[in-house]
Order: structure tokens, then C-alpha cells, then sequence
């Protein structure tokens, strides 16, 4: 089982995964290795790491985990580098210094000496965008990283960024990551044209809206404690109610599970989805998704229910205005 989709020079095969390891530790009682060697078990081969995630232990088990696992040359794995941070400017650190560190602190997390896709977690407010392509330039062309995307954006901002890249010579973005799902598709205004126009690869994270299109409401430890997904979702939870009660009735209809149903409709439109996987029956449920075909009138059912949504989480602190604020990744 592969997702495949040329990007340039580089291909994205696989199921992505984004390994939160404190998370499988705090609301699950599952050893967060369980569910590395499941994936690879079932052929997933994209891992998706960051080093804002637990201050970078994300990254030391991700790398761990997979040089016990596999073959450096089997996987594909994508982390991300921050902004700049107001100490970081205090001391007269450039943007360009910034980012090299961050790459070379991932590297020794991860124990590997090359990142396949190396990720601009949000835009850096603070620092001249010629600044971070000549940067992520001079890693790509050190075999340091293979390619780059970006997380969290506008499409202006990638259509700025890459038609500087193009102008300039350097490097360009292959892929973006952004909060996408059932219950938060305000991508589709701007950002899917451009991607579709450019060739750009849509891997997308939040991708069962942190458990909500998995099952119907409920009362999980995760619900309970985690702030951040209340705050992406709580807001919007009554008009999102009837799309989630639709997932269960076509889970129902076609004998499979909401998690199926929802990354069915999602495979539908993008790339490769990331997808948080703490539990063995998290990645069944992944893994099934890719050969259950959803008919046009499913997935019209699944959308004609939407409404437009304010947005939140990351997103929401993609602001000049917010620059200088903690980041959600920080509390």
C-alpha cells in the first residue's frame, strides 16, 4: 500500500504519520512504540516529527524507534524548524543561524545525517524570507536535506516565497502542511487551487479533528485534557455535529469505522494526510482507509453540511500582530 505523488525531484510515498510520543504516553496506557512498529509493520513509510514537539523528544524517539526498524533508505521523514524566538534576536542570532542550528539539533535527535523533507513549521515574522530560502538552500545543497515544505501558511505566502525561490535560483517548497479535515476545510478558497496549479504535495495534519471524526462524542481522557483540540473545536462544535453524525451513519451504511469513512473522504483530496497514531487500531483504521471507495454522492453527503469556520489553533497565531506571542507548542 503506497500513496504516490511526483513533487519535483522528490516523491511522497506512503501514510503519513505524525509521531506525538508524550501523548501516546499520556492518554493511552499502549507503549508509544507499539504503534512504530505497527506502522511499519503495515508498510507505512512517511514519518512526521517536529522539534518543537516535548522539546525535541519527539524527534530522539522517532529516530530510535526507526533505525531499530528499518533502513534509512526505506523511509521518508519530515521535521520541522520555529521562527526565530525573541531571545534567539536579543543576541544577535540571524535568521540564517537560526535555522542551521535547528537542523543540525534535529539531526543529532533523530541520530541520522539527512532529513528527506525539512519543514517550515509557521511564518517567521521577524525574519526577511530571502533569509530562510538562502538558509534551507545551503542545507539542501550540503545533503543536509533533500527537500522543504511548509506548515501553517497562507497561499499568498507560499506563492510569495516560492516565486522568490524561482527568481533567486534557491530552492523552492514541494509540500505544505496544514490543518485540514471534515469539520475545517477553509483550504479550499485559497490554498488547494494553488497547490493543484503548482504541483505542490497537500499533506494535511489534524486529519480526524483530534478524535472528533473518529467516534460519536464522548467523554475520552484526551477530550477531557486536552486544551488545545477543545480550543480548535469546541467553538464550531454545534454546526459540526451534524457532519460528524454523518460519518457514523455512512460508517454504519458501508460496515466500517467513522476513522475509515473520514480519511476516505480525505485521501479524496489530498496528498498524503498525517495521521496521529498511538494505538494498534489507529493504524488499522489508517491503513483501511486507502481501499475503501467513497461514491460522489458520500462525499457530497459528507460536505453539504459545512459551514465556514474562523481560524484556529497554529493558524490563528499566523498574525505580524501575534509574532511575539508564545506559540501554541509552548504551553
Amino acid at each position: 500500500m503506497t500513496y504516490w505523488s511526483p513533487v519535483s525531484a522528490w516523491d511522497v510515498w506512503g501514510l503519513a504519520i505524525r509521531q506525538r510520543v508524550s501523548i501516546a504516553g499520556r492518554w493511552t496506557k499502549q507503549p508509544a512504540g507499539t504503534s512504530s512498529a505497527t506502522l511499519w509493520n503495515r508498510a507505512s513509510i512517511f514519518y512526521d516529527t517536529a522539534i518543537a514537539y516535548q522539546n525535541g523528544s519527539s524527534e530522539r524517539y522517532v529516530g530510535r524507534a526507526l533505525r531499530e526498524m528499518a533502513k534509512r533508505e526505506e523511509v521518508v521523514l519530515a521535521t520541522k524548524f520555529l521562527p526565530r524566538t525573541a531571545a534567539q534576536i536579543a543576541e544577535g542570532i540571524s535568521g540564517k543561524q537560526a535555522i542551521a542550528r535547528s537542523l543540525d539539533q534535529s539531526l543529532r535527535n533523530l541520530g541520522m545525517d539527512y532529513i528527506d523533507l525539512y519543514i517550515y513549521h509557521i511564518w517567521d515574522y521577524n525574519t526577511p524570507v530571502i533569509d530562510v530560502l538562502e538558509a534551507l538552500h545551503t542545507a539542501v545543497t550540503a545533503g543536509k536535506v533533500r527537500a522543504i515544505g511548509i506548515s501553517n501558511c497562507y497561499a499568498w505566502q507560499l506563492a510569495k516565497v516560492n516565486a522568490l525561490a524561482e527568481r533567486e535560483g534557491l530552492t523552492s517548497f514541494v509540500s505544505v502542511q496544514s490543518h485540514y479535515n471534515l469539520i475545517m476545510r477553509e483550504d479550499e478558497r485559497e490554498l488547494f487551487g494553488l497547490c493543484a496549479e503548482e504541483g505542490i504535495a497537500m499533506t494535511p495534519y489534524s486529519a480526524l479533528a483530534s478524535g472528533r471524526l473518529s467516534r460519536l462524542e464522548g467523554h475520552t481522557r484526551r477530550a477531557v485534557e486536552d486544551d488545545y483540540a477543545r480550543g480548535k473545536y469546541d467553538g464550531t462544535a454545534e454546526q459540526d455535529r451534524i457532519i460528524i453524525a454523518r460519518v457514523a451513519e455512512l460508517a454504519e451504511r458501508h460496515q466500517v469505522s467513522m476513522t475509515e469513512i473520514s480519511l476516505a473522504w480525505l485521501l479524496t483530496k489530498v496528498t498524503a494526510p498525517v495521521i496521529g497514531a498511538t494505538q494498534k487500531h489507529h493504524v488499522d483504521g489508517a491503513v483501511n482507509a486507502v481501499a475503501l471507495q467513497l461514491s460522489p454522492e458520500d462525499i457530497r453527503y459528507l460536505e453539504e453540511a459545512y459551514q465556514p469556520h474562523v481560524l484556529t489553533g497554529v493558524m490563528a497565531q499566523n498574525t505580524p500582530q501575534a509574532k511575539d506571542h508564545h506559540q501554541v507548542w509552548t504551553r
